[in-house]
């Protein structure tokens, strides 16, 4: 494995790379989650380029930049241990300058439930993403579903700036007693823990109701809003289609159930893909 940590060294790297190469993004401290994207995309393609890069512009004033989870050593050693050829792990200065070209999300899916409740985070986010795609040459770069939104708005990207790269979601990772997996999570306090799992728990629920027939959108919410009570903060419940837009009823295959909520220190986010 090669660790590059400039832009002229991931370019000379990328240069010695014949055939199909996948792609992982990451702001580190890796975990389960990850490491299943990163196993699938070993699986799938010639070479495997990861990054590491805790990026400053999806952060807004106040939200937890500097406090972040860093674990470079084990990050390493889990990519090393994972076959990862590549390993970039450049500094803000080497991604950014003074004064960019600044890429905006979509006037309407880029600001609704976590654009909304985080404005400008998905133009720092598309932004950083778009530099990581052209850097790595990837032909497949893999996300994971959780961040649902994310993800729809980086398929969005690729496909209106004809990028040359396939994205491929990948599914949700949790724990044993269902909490899916994050960073974060490190936050939790162990009775935190407990609690944190009612995200899970309401997503459940949702799954039962649909799977009884229950299809009208706010007698979910209204159900899964009681699940969610154990949660210090829910700051939403959203039923949406694949474009997000929202729906009065659940449409089967087409609809995704969202749940943003604060349990302790961290925010955190889950959803069904239904």
């Amino acid at each position: 494995m090669v660790i590059v940590r400039t832009i002229k060294q991931m370019q000379e790297a990328k240069k010695g790379l014949f055939g199909s190469i996948g792609f992982v993004p990451t702001m580190g401290a890796l975990h389960q989650g990850h490491l299943s994207l990163i196993q699938q995309a070993r699986k799938e393609n010639d070479h495997l380029v990861v990054s590491i890069f805790v990026n400053p512009t999806q952060f807004l004033e106040g939200e937890d930049l500097n406090a972040y989870p860093r674990k470079d050593e084990a990050d390493i050693k889990i990519c090393e241990l994972t076959g990862v050829d590549i390993l970039f792990m450049p500094t803000v200065d080497a991604m950014y300058e003074a004064d960019e070209l600044c890429i905006g999300a979509p006037a309407i899916r880029g600001y609704v439930l976590e654009g909304e409740k985080r404005p400008g985070h998905f133009d720092g986010m598309l932004q950083v993403v778009m530099k990581l795609l052209n850097l790595s040459g990837a032909n497949r770069a893999y996300f994971g579903k959780k961040d649902a939104q994310q993800l729809a708005l980086i398929t969005q990207m690729v496909k209106n700036y004809f990028m040359d790269v396939t994205i491929v979601p990948c599914e949700i990772v949790r724990d044993e007693q269902g909490l899916a997996l994050s960073s974060r999570n490190v936050y939790l306090k162990d009775d935190e823990k407990e609690r944190a799992l009612s995200l899970s728990r309401a997503l459940k629920h949702a799954t039962k109701m649909v799977m009884a027939g229950e299809r009208d959108v706010a007698s979910i919410k209204a159900q899964m809003l009681e699940v969610l009570s154990e949660a210090d903060k829910v700051e939403y419940v959203a039923i949406v289609d694949r474009a997000f837009k929202a729906l009065e009823t659940v449409e089967i295959g087409n609809t995704i159930i969202l749940v943003a909520a604060w349990v302790g220190k961290p925010r955190l986010i889950d959803n069904l893909w239904v």
